[in-house]
């Protein structure tokens, strides 16, 4: 029997949504690729150095997003990036360890497989930059630490070229190392801020699946060096990867106000290049959204609805129930299993 009602999921709103759109976020496992706890940067230090400050409707306002796993990297691009990227995962072992009833750090297929049934939050501890990696034994230390998941590049370092780099000279022989050492030890390469030659050279050396968390299609937003090309996302695809699509208006839409259904464009057009299996959500943006008078956001988004809004346009859009439950999360499980996976 098929449920066609419609229902409040948030008691202080009036928006309904579908019963199939509650159902698939009831039994899927949502993964935001690129989702953050919150923007403000001030509150998560505080969290992480008065763990007391996190309080229960912090938490019930993760709960109520309907996303079961979170990978919140941010990205050091200036000053000491090492010493950034060491503070920032020991802030984030810090947080977790204080509230182990809440929370679950994400590190192995096994991890993925019950952090819905746990009724926690799961976090995947990345970063959005490979310059902490001075020598490729660095790959060895974070990864003891618990990260999962690094971006090769931010802005052009000494793996690679990132997407504002005037000349990209590709992926270099450091780069390639750490490339294969990730893959040794099991831990994910992104190239959402890459080149197109670094992004292309990082998807040839890698043996493993090879992850956007962030981004979307040139095709749709041409003058974006940060969206990706047809032929990278067919690339990615070939090794098993999967494509992030993101919220930020900028990558969303060329110019002009951008709404959810510009966003669904380009998840359309991933599944059409790749097939569905290559397509997930990546937003980059906490449940609140960036400041007022920022010009990042959707328009007509609420935030910390986004999970609900986007499988209610999924189904607008007639993908099925499967389908949907591999763009809102269980591609993103798939291929992280391959990675982390011996």
């Amino acid at each position: 029997m098929i449920n066609l009602g419609r229902f409040r999921a948030f008691a202080n709103s009036p928006i309904q949504y579908s019963a199939l759109t509650i159902e698939l976020l009831q039994s899927s496992t949502a993964i935001d690729m690129l989702g953050l706890l919150t923007l403000d940067y001030r509150k998560f230090t505080g969290w992480a150095h008065q763990p007391e400050r996190f309080a229960p409707p912090d938490f019930a306002l993760l709960k109520a997003s309907g996303i079961n796993v979170f990978h919140p990297a941010v990205g050091f691009d200036r000053g000491d990036i090492y010493a950034a990227s060491l503070a920032d995962i020991t802030a984030w072992n810090t947080f977790l360890a204080a509230h182990p009833d809440q929370f679950l750090r994400i590190g192995t297929p096994r991890d993925l497989d019950r952090v819905k049934a746990s009724g926690k939050i799961g976090i995947v501890l990345g970063q959005q930059n490979s310059a902490h990696f001075r020598t490729v034994g660095d790959v060895d230390r974070f990864y003891q630490m618990g990260q999962r998941v690094s971006q090769l590049t931010y802005d052009a370092n000494r793996l690679g070229s990132g997407c504002t780099s005037l000349k990209d000279t590709g992926l270099t022989d450091f780069g390639g190392s750490v490339v294969e050492r990730m893959n040794a030890l099991g831990m994910a390469i992104d190239v959402s801020h890459c080149g197109d030659r670094t992004t292309l050279d990082a998807i040839g050396a890698s043996r493993k699946p090879v992850l956007v968390t962030h981004s979307n299609c040139r095709a749709l937003v041409p003058m974006s060096a940060r969206c990706k090309t047809d032929e990278a996302i067919r690339r990615l695809a070939s090794t098993g990867g999967v494509f992030g699509v993101t919220m930020i208006r900028f990558f969303v839409r060329s110019s002009g106000a951008a709404t959810l259904e510009d966003m669904l464009d380009h998840v359309d057009r991933v599944a059409r290049l790749t097939g569905v299996e290559h397509v997930g959500i990546g937003s980059d943006v906490d449940l609140v959204g960036h400041a007022p008078n920022s010009n990042a956001d959707l328009q007509g988004i609420e935030y910390q609805k986004k999970f609900f809004a986007i499988t209610e346009g999924l189904v607008r859009r007639k993908y099925n129930a499967d389908q949907i439950r591999m763009i809102i999360g269980a591609n993103f499980q798939r291929a992280l299993s391959q990675i982390w996976s011996a």
